[in-house]
């Protein structure tokens, strides 16, 4: 069996200096790989440890940062601070996004025409806006992701688009969710919605209800439910 081994992958936006982390088996072959996008916390052992979930399963995982490397564990103020930035400008969030694709498929050990992108909270949102601006990429996939649309021209989605969602998520409404799954259908995209009862945002995440907000909390059943959704999603992808 071989090592997981994960390097730093330096790369910049604007100016701004940005760090991602690759995961991956330490050979040579390039193999199919998925963006993990975080949530406004940026890159932690958590989404490291999805990562590593993946190069189990013959996949790497790039962990994007899209904040910036001098905010790699700022306080939770901060971060909601550049979320706040980052989210208040769409179109410049797209481009954001579109040069971490860039970084990933420059790799060595990634397969460029074997890409997934998948996101958590704002990171789900982020996923969804990549889908949206029509890149060809596999699929993305958004964990209790945040569905409101960037109000940019509309473009055809040529990704498979999967979001799982607790269903009693404050952030994203019922009226949320019909309207991304009609948002999709006029982009012509293979689509697919995932709802867990009684379950609220951040399911995925074990701290989730350490941040003290209502209706965020970790469901542990939606969390290896919507894992194991993602495992069959993702084989579909990549054969």
């Amino acid at each position: 069996m071989k090592s997981v081994e994960q390097r730093a992958v330096a790369h910049r936006f604007n100016g701004e200096e940005l760090e991602s982390v690759l995961v991956a088996d330490g050979t040579d072959e390039a193999r199919p790989t998925v963006i993990l996008v975080p949530t406004v916390m940026g890159i932690t052992d958590l989404e490291i440890g999805f990562a590593r979930d993946l190069v189990g399963h013959g996949r790497n995982g790039f962990v994007a940062d899209i904040f910036g490397k001098a905010f790699r564990g700022a306080p939770r103020d901060t971060m909601f601070g550049e979320m706040n930035r980052l989210g208040g400008d769409r179109a410049a969030l797209r481009d954001r996004l579109l040069s971490v694709l860039d970084v990933a498929r420059s790799l060595s050990e990634v397969d460029s025409a074997r890409i997934a992108a998948v996101g958590f909270c704002f990171g789900g949102k982020c996923v969804l806006d990549l889908a949206r601006t029509g890149v060809d990429i596999a699929g993305v996939a958004s964990f209790h992701g945040l569905f409101d649309p960037p109000g940019l021209p509309a473009n055809p989605i040529k990704a498979k688009v999967a979001a799982y969602h607790g269903w009693d998520d404050p952030m994203v409404p019922p009226q949320a969710v019909v309207a991304l799954a009609e948002e999709l259908t006029a982009a012509g995209c293979d689509w697919q919605i995932h709802a867990y009862g009684h379950v609220g945002h951040g399911f995925t995440n074990p701290k989730a209800s350490d941040l003290g907000i209502e209706g965020v909390r970790y469901n542990q059943a939606a969390a290896r439910r919507s894992w194991a959704a993602l495992e069959h999603f993702l084989a579909e992808l990549f054969g």
